[in-house]
């Protein structure tokens, strides 16, 4: 319709029996449209409800062991690991250090190659094993 004053894209507006809505406020002149509001909101809501369901969230788990964890204790926590790989979720494997055993990291470090070497079916690292503070950690998430 082009540039119209205020009070006569109203008074249109209400000949019509709709409403005036602001589409494009900070545009020069703002644009605005002739119709249902009520319509136009729930056309709104409905396509950002479809974008959420649309979104992916990845859940993100962790295991935690200390570089004295014998064998069998390990075996536990990579089997879980393997579970939470294959339904798709990423995981992280925290190897916490109490005392004098933050002198051996290499200790730790041989831990996580085995453990990412035994996952290796299910999953790629994402982060390489890293040390930050006490603990020394890896993220692991599944394979495509």
């Amino acid at each position: 319709m082009g540039i119209v004053s205020r009070a006569d894209a109203l008074q249109r507006a209400e000949d019509a029996g709709f409403d005036l809505v602001e589409i494009a406020p900070n545009a020069e002149p703002p644009v605005c449209r002739i119709m249902n509001f009520g319509k136009f909101r729930y056309e709104k809501e409905k396509k950002e409800r479809e974008a959420r369901k649309a979104q992916t969230k990845v859940e993100m788990k962790e295991i935690r062991l200390r570089p004295k964890t014998n064998e069998h204790h390990r075996g536990f926590k990579v089997r879980d690991a393997r579970r939470w790989l294959q339904s798709g979720k990423k995981v992280r494997v925290t190897i916490r250090f109490r005392g004098r055993e933050i002198t051996y990291p290499e200790l730790a470090l041989e831990d996580l190659r085995e453990i990412a070497e035994e996952l290796s079916d299910v999953g790629d690292i994402e982060q390489a094993p890293n040390m930050e503070g006490r603990s020394m950690f890896m993220m692991l998430v599944p394979k495509k």
